[in-house]
């Protein structure tokens, strides 16, 4: 699960719902510092939310970005059918997208971490016309790990039984001890009520639906590289979700530019996320030229 280090929006980040095509969507919204560069759309991985960006909205201001951090369909802060599955089908969320670039403004950059990478690549086969880059962050080619699918059966059986109340007792009895003591958490979070509230306002649907993407998704790999849009492959040092030699292989296989944020693990935008920031801008800078 991913940690944040405050689920407050630091000056200069604007949190409201967009609304688009499809409906309303919360965001954190940051302007540009000086003469804007353009827009990126930031989307969050399973489990996880528009908070994961957070650290990022600063040092991409200063850069020239405008960034926009969205909590998907059924994700934290946006609403969605909490029992029916068929409105978190990847077409759809990759519609959702799509619906949400054209309501900032396109062109954007578009960063998708982990789940939200595969849906960033969805919408990106569907359309790619709205985009000016695409930034795969710690997001491969296919389905994640053998050890992470469990864990995400796991998910899924429990909450098949139980209710998100519960599982997220549960999952905090199975965590090491260090994890979910306060002086384990990041910088910011006095105590777990912040990432148990993000829990709780989950759709368990959605938690199922995509849950069940991750486990099944096929290599489009090719199908992507054909697409004639600057592509960029950023990842931590150490991922086990996803192998960091097969995101090397899939970077050589989409032309992409490739970026390793030492000190970093599957979130580099948490974990290092000033050298993330400046791998992003010193990117989004060549692809717009």
């Amino acid at each position: 699960m991913s940690r944040p280090y405050t689920f407050v929006p630091p000056a200069g980040v604007r949190a409201y719902r967009l609304s688009t095509a499809r409906g309303e969507f919360a965001v954190l919204d940051a302007a540009p510092q000086g003469r804007s560069k353009g827009t990126a759309l930031l989307l969050p991985g399973f489990t996880g939310s528009k908070e994961d960006f957070i650290a990022l909205h600063a040092p991409l201001a200063a850069a020239g970005y405008r960034t926009v951090a969205v909590d998907g369909r059924g994700q934290f802060e946006t609403g969605g059918p909490r029992d029916d599955e068929t409105a978190y089908a990847q077409s759809e969320l990759a519609q959702d997208v799509l619906a949400q670039a054209a309501a900032v403004g396109t062109p954007v950059h578009l960063v998708g971490h982990s789940l939200g990478g595969q849906i960033a690549r969805a919408a990106v086969l569907a359309d790619a016309s709205p985009f000016v880059s695409l930034t795969l962050m710690a997001s491969g080619p296919a389905q994640i790990s053998e050890a992470q699918q469990q864990r995400v059966k796991l998910l899924r059986d429990a909450l098949a039984v139980m209710s998100m109340a519960e599982v997220w007792e549960a999952i905090q009895a199975m965590e090491p001890p260090e994890e979910t003591e306060t002086g384990g958490l990041d910088a910011g979070l006095d105590d777990l009520a912040d990432l148990r509230r993000r829990w709780l306002a989950n759709s368990p649907a959605q938690l199922v639906a995509t849950g069940r993407q991750l486990c099944d998704e096929p290599d489009r790999v090719a199908e992507l590289a054909a697409v004639p849009l600057p592509k960029h492959v950023l990842s931590g040092e150490r991922d086990d979700t996803w192998p960091v030699t097969l995101l090397d292989t899939m970077a050589a296989r989409l032309d992409a530019h490739r970026t390793v944020v030492e000190g970093a693990e599957h979130s580099p935008n948490a974990d290092q996320p000033l050298e993330t920031a400046r791998a992003l801008a010193a990117f989004w800078d060549g692809a717009s030229l």
